[in-house]
């Protein structure tokens, strides 16, 4: 789909699914994402490769190596096709080298010329280091709900983000 040294762009096939679970189980990651057990990051995965069927998923490979990936929650009803709810996840050893940045672009380019989405949003929670990412491609901030998250007595919250393609 689209290459750029050492970072190449394929839409996602299901077999991706075991990189998902495992950079989902990686140290850290779960303070960002509202799951709890690998029970729960199993039925996520699903969903999330079930997204594959519309090709609405992208994985990032580094030199042929899976390192991250997108998707789009695509719309079944007409009167919502127009927008999209996205998630990104990156490999830990990937962080900082520009993987979610190709991701997110290459996401933007499908989004609006494969499902004619005039809008992409996204939820991320205070204090993820990748709120600065997604400003940084022209994602602002539309909503905040203070106590989303409710993890040992310790209350996250969310931050909503949009951007118009």
């Amino acid at each position: 789909m689209m290459k750029n040294n050492p970072i190449e762009i394929r839409f996602a096939l299901e077999d991706d699914m075991k990189c998902l679970i495992d950079w989902l189980q990686q140290p850290g990651v779960l303070q960002w994402f509202p799951l709890a057990d690998l029970r729960e990051i199993e039925d996520a995965a699903r969903i999330w490769i079930g997204n594959s069927k519309h090709n609405a998923v992208l994985t990032a490979l580094w030199e042929g190596a899976p390192c991250g990936m997108a998707t789009l929650y695509i719309q079944p009803f007409k009167k919502l096709a127009h927008q999209s709810l996205l998630a990104i996840i990156v490999d830990e050893k990937f962080r900082g080298r520009g993987v979610g940045t190709v991701l997110l672009r290459e996401l933007e380019k499908i989004a609006k010329e494969r499902f004619q989405i005039e809008l992409l949003h996204l939820e991320v929670y205070e204090g993820n280091p990748a709120i600065h990412l997604y400003q940084r491609l022209g994602f602002v901030q539309y909503g905040y709900q203070r106590r989303f998250i409710k993890d040992n007595g310790q209350y996250i919250g969310k931050i909503m983000m949009q951007k118009v393609l």
